[in-house]
């Protein structure tokens, strides 16, 4: 069905251009005084990240139990649409689509780099047992069942808001609505909600660029010689990605589910190339596999280590830092997932998110994290002893590719697969986003070319001010974790709110018809 544009006049003008004004502030300030807005970023963090961290290691173990609620429950049955209605996507198209939107280039390198980051920190050792024991675990915890909570929580919810009860606002505000009234949802509150809401969206969007971006290119200035700063080819790759992704969303699902189906194919073949030819294959799956239990067994130790005592601070630089994370990627991803999960029901989204979710998260992981580890426990090579040396991540992965054969493919299929990456995620952001600035938007409704330009570019400003400003990544995570302490309150208004409506719900669909 052919799509048409929505009424100008249905824009939302405040909640499009207050957003926009506050990060093109932020990122001045970054540009104009990028020592002193660094030094707030970091006293800010530690109010929200070590003050109040056990809100978000609730926040993430709450939410998980309400996936598995809703999962086994009757809930379970309702289908996100018609009764009758039937999935448009095939499970591996639908699942695609949700990954590709849910992660972005940063999965690649965090699954190359993170367990070195975690052998060289103090907790591993009080923790006991050796690098080879836990440095695999925490990156499967930190990226697996609790974030794809997240996600999929929010998704079934947004999907029941659109697809069972019909409504035509797509916002954070809507979705609190059975809890906090129409009058406070259309009114003054509901403005507060989806500002809280677009600024976090941002700040997300903002983390993962800056983090993974200058990874593509130092690819770039290895493969190529190029005589530029890496900041300088960030940037230039940042505007080329934005190129991309804005081409995508201008072409619809349609451009979408293409680039996200071609994401996969070159995301899976870069595992299988590291997991035949990288010469680590044996160490890969029995260290995978003793990860994977290890973590299952020790999930609710791990879900709950507040470190009260300050001996380490692990879980304030990492554990709340990545729930905050996946939270202010909950602004977009859920929105999208549970638009193209209509037909589905909630047990087969949930569910379904996990095995699609979970499964390709973890795999990565495990096999481009275990060739290095395996080169480490081996003795072949001290990538610790690198990164310890010059603090440079992105240099330590090009070594760790480098240690691989045919490693100048590796490396043009790594810088592929980072670009698509990311033009699949932004691109379901910016079309979420663009369709946020309506009042109201139609089901056969899409918003307009300029609308969506906007937002195009507006996600791309913040990630070039923290580059250019060389935040930290300490003060990189620091956005993320600011930004997702409102939208954790939000977010229990709304999981509030679709549990009670989907309640009633059901209890409308029992009650037989009166003749």
């Amino acid at each position: 069905m052919e799509l048409k544009t929505a009424n100008k006049k249905q824009i939302d003008w405040m909640i499009t251009l207050v957003p926009f004004a506050l990060i093109l502030g932020v990122a001045l300030l970054l540009f104009l005084f990028p020592e002193q807005s660094n030094g707030i970023i970091s006293q800010v963090r530690f109010f929200f990240g070590d003050t109040l961290g056990s809100y978000y290691l609730l926040m993430g173990l709450g939410v998980l139990v309400i996936s598995l609620f809703l999962s086994f429950s009757k809930y379970g049955d309702i289908v996100l649409g018609g009764k009758n209605e039937k999935p448009k996507y095939s499970f591996f198209t639908w699942g695609s689509m949700m990954f590709t939107c849910g992660l972005a280039a940063d999965i690649l390198f965090y699954s190359f780099s993170e367990w070195v980051m975690y052998a060289s920190n103090p907790h591993l050792a009080e923790m006991g047992g050796s690098i080879t024991e836990w440095a695999g675990v925490f990156p499967l915890f930190h990226w697996s069942f609790i974030p794809w909570a997240f996600y999929l929580v929010l998704a079934v919810a947004f999907g029941f808001m659109m697809h069972c009860r019909k409504r035509d606002r797509e916002r954070f505000s809507e979705a609190c609505l059975p809890v906090i009234g129409e009058k406070h949802a259309h009114g003054l509150a509901g403005r507060i909600i989806d500002l809280f809401a677009l600024f976090a969206l941002l700040a997300g969007t903002a983390t993962t660029f800056s983090v993974a971006t200058p990874l593509m290119a130092e690819i770039i200035v290895t493969l190529f010689g190029i005589h530029l700063s890496r900041t300088a080819v960030t940037i230039i790759i940042l505007l080329i990605t934005c190129g991309v992704y804005t081409y995508a969303v201008l072409h619809g699902f349609r451009g979408i589910s293409f680039l996200a189906k071609l994401c996969i194919y070159l995301f899976f073949g870069l595992q299988i190339i590291v997991l035949l030819v990288g010469g680590q294959g044996r160490f890969i799956i029995e260290n995978g596999i003793q990860s994977l239990g290890k973590m299952v067994q020790e999930f609710i130790g791990l879900s709950t280590f507040a470190d009260p005592g300050r001996t380490s601070n692990f879980p304030q630089d990492w554990t709340i830092y990545y729930w905050a994370y996946w939270m202010v990627w909950c602004i977009a991803a859920p929105f999208f997932i549970g638009n193209i999960s209509r037909g589905r029901t909630i047990r087969q989204t949930i569910l379904g998110g996990y095995v699609f979710g979970v499964g390709s998260t973890i795999s990565s992981f495990i096999i481009l994290g275990n060739h290095s580890l395996g080169m480490q426990v081996g003795g072949k090579a001290d990538f610790i002893a690198m990164y310890e040396q010059s603090g440079d991540l992105y240099e330590l992965i090009i070594n760790i590719i480098k240690s691989m054969p045919g490693s100048t493919f590796i490396l043009v299929l790594t810088m592929l697969c980072m670009i698509f990456f990311y033009a699949t995620s932004f691109d379901s952001i910016a079309y979420t986003a663009a369709r946020y600035s309506y009042k109201k938007l139609g089901e056969n409704e899409k918003p307009h070319t300029l609308v969506t330009l906007l937002w195009c570019l507006l996600l791309i400003v913040l990630p070039i001010a923290l580059v250019f400003s060389e935040s930290s990544m300490n003060n990189i995570q620091s956005v993320s974790i600011i930004s997702a302490f409102p939208i954790g309150i939000i977010m229990i208004l709304m999981i509030w709110g679709f549990l009670k409506d989907a309640k009633k719900y059901r209890t409308e669909s029992e009650e037989p018809k009166k003749p």
